[in-house]
């Protein structure tokens, strides 16, 4: 693999030791997507699964991973990461082997005791199943015995489904943010050192959580990867009241859900917008990253917010208004934009032009639960 390759690797934040339980044959798959445009995040998520897959073959059958993979080996890997926690008291070959276990566990690839969360053995499957498919070959996954026992261990298994944020940052707490936000820029008018910084983090944290939720709910790796390159400042909108608006459109590139190519856009307009130029102005921005990181005694850094400080700046200003920042996430925004947008009536097409969602059940899935949660047949008493 070229040395581009592996830059891109380390620039993936991907841990060294999954390199040794890949095969060439696998890091040349890895190759091919790169020059595919896979993003980094992506990329992260492949390289893990699949340096797990090849891990957990050695340990349950002495070789590794068979391209396509029999039909009981992918229903051996079922039985050992879905199982019964109340069963293998009962029976200890019940579940994951202990020599397995502890193999993985050596190995640095095995960290809880129980059983594997639903949504990470689904996820380590379809992965499995996707390299599969770019190999050229086509695994039993599809199989009714394969699909049929992994439906009814997803079901059987006891541990709740993940759950990003226990609250959504919907738009009433964002307005709630951005006024907080500006009290304090205006609360430290002063040239020291201890001002500047107070009034730069403050107009820095309102672009964020405004842009972040405005554009319809960015994800944190969004924000924290946004580019100048990336802005296009547009001509104001004029209401029919006279009034003029500012905005502004977002280049994507690349998303979760869009590829470089599909050149998505989004928008910021009013406040939001305003926000983002305010910061561009007192940060005095030209090109590279747009959200930068700022050091304790105020000093603008040449390097971008990581995503865990989008995730730490939200949570932070959230508790600075009396919030408890633990039923919060950053990727509540995203549910709260999308939860605010359907609830003023704004049409689902038009929230997924600004979300970039191709399903409108993706879209709808983070809506359902606020919806039945507040609903009458919540509250029949």
């Amino acid at each position: 693999m070229g040395q581009d390759i592996e830059h891109r690797f380390t620039q993936a934040g991907l841990p060294e030791d999954e390199a040794h339980a890949l095969t060439l044959a696998e890091r040349d798959t890895l190759s091919h997507l790169l020059n595919r445009g896979m993003g980094d995040n992506s990329l992260r998520a492949i390289r893990s699964d699949l340096g797990y897959l090849e891990a957990w073959s050695w340990a349950a059958t002495g070789h590794p991973l068979d391209w396509p993979p029999r039909t009981e080996t992918v229903l051996r890997f079922i039985a050992h990461h879905l199982w019964d926690p109340d069963e293998r008291v009962q029976s200890a070959d019940h579940g994951m082997p202990d020599i397995v276990r502890h193999a993985l566990r050596e190995g640095g690839f095995l960290r809880s005791s129980g059983p594997h969360a639903p949504a990470t053995v689904s996820r380590r499957i379809s992965t499995w199943r996707a390299v599969c498919r770019w190999k050229g070959v086509e695994g039993p996954f599809s199989q009714p015995e394969v699909a049929r026992t992994l439906r009814a261990a997803v079901r059987a298994a006891k541990r709740p489904r993940g759950q990003h944020s226990k609250r959504v940052v919907d738009a009433e707490l964002v307005i709630e943010l951005l006024d907080h936000l500006e009290e304090i820029r205006a609360s430290a008018p002063g040239r020291d050192s201890e001002a500047v910084g107070t009034r730069l983090r403050a107009t820095r944290d309102l672009a964020l959580i405004a842009t972040m939720f405005a554009s319809g709910g960015r994800r944190r790796s969004e924000i924290s990867n946004l580019m100048m390159s990336q802005i296009h400042v547009l001509d104001d909108i004029q209401t029919e009241a006279g009034q003029s608006i500012a905005s502004i459109g977002l280049r994507m590139g690349r998303t979760k859900t869009t590829t470089e190519t599909q050149d998505a856009r989004v928008f910021l307009s009013g406040r939001a917008a305003t926000a983002l130029k305010d910061w561009i102005a007192m940060a005095g921005l030209v090109a590279g990253p747009v959200f930068l990181a700022i050091d304790r005694w105020g000093n603008v850094q040449e390097t971008s917010i990581s995503p865990a400080a989008v995730n730490a700046v939200v949570k932070a200003r959230l508790a600075e208004i009396g919030h408890d920042p633990r039923d919060f996430s950053a990727h509540g925004v995203r549910a709260g934009y999308i939860t605010s947008a359907l609830k003023q009536g704004i049409p689902a097409p038009e929230v997924m032009e600004q979300t970039l969602h191709r399903s409108l059940d993706t879209l709808l899935g983070y809506f359902k639960d606020e919806r039945q949660r507040e609903g009458r047949a919540a509250r029949l008493l």
